[in-house]
């Protein structure tokens, strides 16, 4: 845990994407006006989780007024309130919700993070930025040496974890519940991602998206 600690010290200070930086310090300066109050975390959001854990929940990037406010991935928005509740039912946390940094969240066999660290515009990534963090992720998941399940939340998460993974993304094609092996014995399994567009036009269904939980669970043996 100390190993992780020292990376997010190092993760939460890094400027090597301009745009992005430029993005999310304007958004915490703007805020919106529901969150006027707050002081917007908008720096690069760390992972969080379980160091033991046998399941990665691998998202596609902080919310802008979710992560990059709270400071703690899928936090503070819909997306993170699909997941958290998904993750409370299926037993791998100790409350339904995630408010911020400091409620007392609990994840159990599972840890979440994104392919993208700070909040882009329009959701939207470019392939250099998601190149650029994904020196991060190679050093994030090289401290969780127990995952046996990358659970990838959406397509740009997916390609991201066969690029980690050097595979061909042509002979591993995205589909929500799909499942596709991986070297060492391991296992991806796609989801649709948790975003409001996808939950609240009923793509993703809290049913759904508990089956592909307990099925992350069957095959990481929890």
């Amino acid at each position: 845990m100390d190993a992780l600690h020292a990376l997010y010290r190092e993760l939460v200070a890094c400027r090597r994407c301009p745009r992005l930086v430029a993005w999310r310090e304007e958004v915490g300066r703007k805020k919106r006006r529901a969150y006027r109050d707050w002081d917007y975390w908008a720096r690069p959001v760390p992972g969080f989780g379980d160091p033991e854990a046998r399941i990665l929940a691998f998202g596609l990037a902080p919310g802008a007024h979710g992560a990059n406010r709270t400071g703690r991935v899928f936090t503070g928005d819909a997306s993170g309130d699909f997941l958290y509740a998904a993750l409370y039912r299926a037993g791998l946390a100790n409350q339904p919700t995630s408010t911020h940094r400091e409620d007392g969240l609990e994840l159990y066999g599972v840890y979440i993070t994104a392919a993208v660290r700070c909040v882009p515009p329009g959701n939207k990534p470019t392939r250099e930025e998601i190149a650029a963090c994904s020196a991060w992720t190679e050093r994030e998941l090289a401290l969780l040496p127990n995952l046996r399940v990358f659970l990838a939340l959406g397509r740009i998460a997916h390609d991201a974890l066969l690029d980690y993974f050097k595979l061909k993304k042509r002979d591993f094609p995205f589909a929500h519940g799909a499942e596709h092996p991986l070297p060492g014995g391991r296992v991806l399994l796609d989801s649709y991602h948790v975003s409001r567009q996808n939950t609240q036009t009923g793509r993703l269904t809290p049913e759904m998206f508990d089956r592909v939980l307990e099925r992350a669970k069957e095959l990481a043996e929890l």
